[in-house]
């Protein structure tokens, strides 16, 4: 699935709406260059979850940022700054992916291997004045969670 998004506010709401739809185990990895709105795009989705807005912030030097949702944490990492996948460990990331709760991971790219078997793929690029956000279903959990994602939005395109 590809959507333009127009604006940081059509970013926010895409991310809203995945969250409208996620559930306990769910994975998000989010790809795209520096700015693309990978936070917003987390920040849409934890909020849509119950999580304060002012909260939910780039994890860029704390690694990971746990936020309490109404009914499930939010798990927020960015692996940006990581260098080999033994890091990955000391910060419990295998307990924490795909564990109870919705899992937010920035720069997955970087560690593909880490990652569990199925989660949403979801890439932002810059186009023009706005952002394409592609989205890829890896496992039938997430084709699914697109299906349903497609059948409540008009995104216009």
């Amino acid at each position: 699935m590809e959507i333009y998004l127009q604006d940081s506010a059509a970013t926010e709401a895409l991310g809203r709406l995945l969250g409208k739809h996620a559930a306990s185990g769910d994975v998000f990895c989010l790809s795209g260059d520096l700015g693309a709105g990978k936070t917003l795009l987390s920040r849409g989705v934890a909020v849509a979850l119950g999580a304060e807005a002012e909260d939910v912030n780039s994890p860029t030097f704390a690694i990971m940022n746990v936020y309490q949702g109404r009914e499930l944490e939010i798990r927020h990492f960015d692996l940006y700054r990581l260098n080999r996948p033994e890091e990955l460990e000391d910060i419990g990331f295998e307990e924490y992916a795909g564990g109870d709760g919705v899992t937010l991971i920035e720069w997955a790219e970087l560690f593909k291997e880490e990652l569990p078997e199925e989660y949403l793929q979801i890439t932002l690029l810059h186009d023009g004045e706005g952002r394409r956000a592609v989205l890829q279903a890896q496992g039938e959990r997430y084709e699914k969670l697109l299906q349903e994602v497609e059948e409540d939005a008009d995104f216009g395109n």
